[in-house]
C-alpha cells in the first residue's frame, strides 16, 4: 500500500475505486492519495453532467471532469484547465 501524499494514511484502494467510480475511467492507480482525501463532486462537469474531481485545499470546483477536459485536449490541442474561462499555460 502506498501513503496518501495529503495526510499519510496507507491508501484503501478499494474504498478509493468505489468513491472514484464516477468519475470515467479512472482507478486509484490514477490518484496517490487515500478516500478521506478525495473530493468527488456527482453531476458537475458541465460537458458531460458526470462526476468532477476537486482537488485537495480548491475552493472551486471544477466544470470538467478529467475525462472531458481531456477529450477537450486531445480536440482542440490547448487545456482548457478545470473551470471555464480559464486557460492553463
Amino acid at each position: 500500500m502506498k501513503p496518501c501524499q495529503s495526510c499519510q494514511t496507507d491508501i484503501d484502494e478499494y474504498l478509493l475505486d468505489k468513491q472514484l467510480e464516477p468519475l470515467r475511467e479512472l482507478t486509484a492507480d490514477d490518484f496517490n492519495i487515500c478516500a478521506d482525501c478525495a473530493t468527488i463532486v456527482a453531476d458537475a462537469c458541465v460537458k458531460c453532467s458526470g462526476a468532477v474531481y476537486v482537488p485537495r485545499n480548491e475552493s472551486v470546483t471544477p466544470d470538467y471532469c478529467p475525462a472531458c477536459r481531456s477529450d477537450l485536449i486531445d480536440c482542440t490541442g490547448h487545456d482548457p484547465g478545470w473551470t471555464r474561462g480559464h486557460v492553463s499555460t
